[in-house]
């Protein structure tokens, strides 16, 4: 693939101002990645139900350790937990019919478009069964006890309606408290639908060349990985935010215009170090000077234990500090509702932005 411009890594330092280096890095030469470009390599990866929650769950718990955000990690951990319980445990659901599947293929559309997916009830019958067990599990004092009450006693009507605002990426009207468990109802639901359509169909889902948005269900990636393991062996992996597959996009390239040229990588940097690490970053948010947006990029070869949605949620920090270097955030994650410096009108589904302080 073209990769013209320079690429480079920048370390941020954990102060008002961002301090910038530039060195080589093998995870990131053109020579690597035009050696690999001749590889075949999986364009799709659809979601297990059966692990994606509950690794989820166990990483949120890891980085919650110690850290500012822990008692909002570990409700978070709880719920990915019961969304593994539903995952395995829940009903059947209705699958997509034939003539769906050859009009959403005639018309290049995702199969499962989320903003013209008719949901099945079953979606909210499942939200308030694994928000049941979160409230089995939390405790009596816990003030996240309000918000998951609240979530439950729902109306059918106002979910529903909560749902299109969340899918649609608007946040106006939208209930900031009980938006991330209707969320995690959702992925619960559109997760199952994409593993048992591609379960069911081999052809289910078409992938187009170099695509930003989810093929499977049309949203926004909440991040980048770049995997390990045969001949996924280095190579990136944009993860939805909704349903959790994860689709194929060639790396030194801005998952939001596609541009080669003018990709920059940046990290956070302890404050006692002077100097550049000695080890790379695990989390890095790639940058593109053309469009002047981002999305994270986490490495398995650095870090074996890194997944998309609980890292980026333990790592906000480097989005506020990308976000006042002038950059956008492109993706979501559905779990935590923050800004919308991209407009519905630009990205469609998806809350898109850069954290706000």
């Amino acid at each position: 693939m073209p990769c013209g411009g320079t690429h480079r890594r920048q370390p941020i330092l954990l102060l008002p101002t961002l301090t910038s280096t530039t060195h080589s890095s093998s995870a990131h030469a053109p020579e690597e990645i035009a050696l690999r470009s001749g590889i075949e390599v999986p364009p799709l990866l659809l979601p297990d139900p059966a692990r994606v929650f509950a690794a989820r769950g166990l990483r949120l718990r890891q980085l919650a350790a110690g850290h500012a955000m822990r008692d909002y990690l570990m409700l978070l951990a709880l719920v990915c937990e019961a969304q593994h319980a539903r995952a395995v445990g829940g009903p059947a659901l209705p699958l997509p019919a034939q003539v769906r599947r050859e009009a959403a293929a005639e018309a290049g559309e995702p199969l499962l478009n989320a903003l013209g997916w008719p949901r099945d009830a079953l979606w909210r019958t499942e939200l308030r069964a694994l928000l049941g067990q979160v409230i089995d599990r939390l405790a009596h004092d816990n003030p996240a006890r309000t918000a998951v009450h609240s979530a439950i006693a729902l109306p059918d009507e106002t979910l529903e309606q909560q749902a299109d605002r969340l899918l649609a990426g608007i946040t106006t009207g939208v209930d900031l408290a009980t938006a991330p468990l209707i969320a995690a109802g959702l992925q619960l639901y559109f997760t199952r639908m994409v593993a048992a359509s591609g379960a069911a169909h081999a052809d289910a889902f078409a992938l187009p060349e170099a695509g930003t948005r989810c093929p499977c269900c049309g949203s926004l990636p909440v991040a980048s990985l770049t995997r390990l393991g045969g001949v996924q062996e280095g190579q990136r992996y944009l993860h939805c935010t909704l349903c959790n597959a994860q689709w194929h996009l060639n790396r030194i390239r801005c998952t939001h215009c596609l541009a080669t040229e003018g990709i920059g990588y940046r990290a956070l940097q302890p404050v006692a170090e002077e100097s550049a690490p000695a080890q790379p970053a695990a989390i890095e948010a790639e940058t593109c000077e053309g469009c002047r947006h981002y999305l994270k990029i986490m490495h398995m070869a650095r870090d074996l234990h890194v997944e998309p949605v609980a890292d980026d949620l333990a790592t906000l920090t480097l989005d506020l500090l990308v976000s006042e270097a002038g950059f956008e955030r492109h993706g979501t994650n559905m779990l935590l509702l923050f800004g919308d410096s991209d407009s519905v009108s630009e990205e469609g589904t998806g809350q898109a932005g850069a954290p706000r302080s």
